[in-house]
């Protein structure tokens, strides 16, 4: 029924498909509380352990390599079964054995709800300047008081500029990105406009909130949705620059409807605009300064060889 709909954001995901999904959107999973990334070689390291988590209370690090779940050897198996191994075997609990510095450490971790950390910060200081940066993986349910809290940590920091990095973002809940560019516009400022059947309404911001310091937005061909709200309600409602490359395209809003089975419908149901009017659907928000990777970041991926990060660092310290 929905692919006679011939949209490729209307579908149907199963109960499985369904439960991902709504871990992602809501920012909460339950689980342990570690984010792992998955080598060339098989090996399975973990990137970050969520604050306050079990993982992070019994003692887990990043950078742990992880060999065993429940006694479990996992070196030799499809390292991607790893997170269903912890935290969709049935049990409360699950048994970790790392690797770290050449030493097997042994923890059991009870599983527990964990909120889903989406938002990241740190500063640059260059020519004098301070930036303050925000890098957002997702816009779901707990977004919103993460990305507050981290720009008021900024700002008490005195910052002079600040770059939000919404590369490889692909969306989450509209109410979630007009909360979070609300912090940005005051009331007589439209974040998008709404097209339903041809009836256009605009949404404009909902505090008398303002800053007036530099923004540049970071976005790629991984930013879609929420993302390219923000990134175009910031470049033409506030005057930030967008840089890096051509934004994914994604013009449309979605609603989800769950059934009784726990499987789940999204169908769309509007369209969305920019607040100068422009639907971007399938074309993607243009950056003011366009800037690609290059090889020496695929080879050695880091601050100083993210030439569009380094762009962006560049342009805010002018």
């Amino acid at each position: 029924m929905l692919s006679y709909l011939d949209d490729d954001y209307s579908l149907y995901m199963d109960q499985e498909e369904s439960k991902s999904f709504n871990e992602q959107v809501e920012g909460k999973y339950t689980g342990v509380g570690i984010e792992i990334l998955i080598q060339q070689d098989g090996s399975v390291i973990i990137n970050r352990v969520f604050e306050d988590s079990p993982a992070a209370k019994a003692g887990l690090q990043k950078d742990d390599i992880i060999i065993k779940v429940n006694g479990e050897d996992i070196t030799t198996e499809n390292a991607y079964n790893v997170p269903t191994m912890i935290k969709d075997s049935g049990k409360s609990e699950a048994k970790v054995t790392v690797k770290r510095d050449d030493k097997e450490l042994d923890f059991d971790l009870k599983l527990a709800v964990v909120d889903i950390e989406s938002v990241t910060t740190k500063t640059f200081e260059n020519n004098g300047k301070k930036i303050g940066y925000i890098y957002m993986s997702i816009f779901a349910s707990n977004s919103y008081d993460q990305f507050k809290k981290a720009l008021t940590n900024l700002e008490k920091e005195k910052i002079d500029s600040l770059l939000i990095d919404v590369r490889g973002n692909s969306g989450g809940y509209l109410a979630t990105v007009t909360d979070i560019a609300s912090l940005f516009l005051d009331k007589n400022k439209v974040i998008y406009q709404l097209d339903t059947k041809g009836i256009v309404e605009q949404v404009k911001s909902k505090t008398s909130a303002s800053r007036s310091y530099d923004i540049v937005v970071l976005v790629d061909r991984g930013s879609a949705s929420a993302s390219e709200i923000l990134a175009a309600a910031l470049q033409e409602s506030y005057g930030a620059k967008v840089i890096g490359t051509n934004s994914y395209g994604k013009g449309t809003v979605q609603a989800a409807y769950s059934l009784s089975s726990g499987s789940m419908v999204k169908y769309t149901i509007q369209k969305w605009l920019t607040p100068n009017g422009n639907w971007i659907n399938k074309v993607g928000v243009t950056p003011d300064i366009e800037v690609l990777l290059d090889s020496n970041y695929v080879e050695n991926p880091c601050d100083e060889t993210d030439t569009q990060l380094q762009a962006a660092i560049t342009e805010l310290s002018k």
